[in-house]
């Protein structure tokens, strides 16, 4: 019931990944008392490599707080949500930043292309938490 904010991410990518995952950790800390009012997701896309532990370990890397969850599953499960967010380029070690985000359950993805500011992320966040 909560906005979400979601991106797609590897612990073993060096280009992407850190700046997207730097830009969310930079995001955490901005929202200040605001943080309870979103949920932040980084699913990874290497989940043959991103164990639970190794995610935590990424997690505590970027300052990863409470709100801000890393999720990992099968390769079959990351590979059907990279596909129904259309982030999917045909193997795990080829993929663009993106990162998505939604007003609530049952309403439409905003999806952001490239790398996105913390400031621009914010201020979407603030457009779809003010559509409530």
């Amino acid at each position: 019931g909560k906005p979400t904010m979601l991106n797609f991410v590897s612990t073993r990518c060096t280009a992407v990944c850190p700046v997207m995952s730097a830009t969310f950790s930079e995001v955490q800390t901005k929202l200040g008392a605001e943080l309870d009012k979103v949920r932040m997701v980084s699913i990874s896309i290497d989940p043959e490599q991103d164990t639970p532990a190794r995610l935590k370990a990424y997690g505590k890397k970027f300052g990863a707080g409470p709100k801000w969850q890393m999720l990992t599953g099968s390769v079959e499960e990351s590979l059907a949500v990279q596909r129904a967010f259309d982030t999917y380029r045909g193997d795990k070690m080829n993929h663009e930043p993106v990162t998505f985000l939604r007003n609530a359950n049952g309403k439409s993805w905003v999806r952001i292309q490239g790398f996105a500011s913390a400031d621009q992320l914010l201020r979407e966040f603030h457009q779809i938490v003010a559509m409530q």
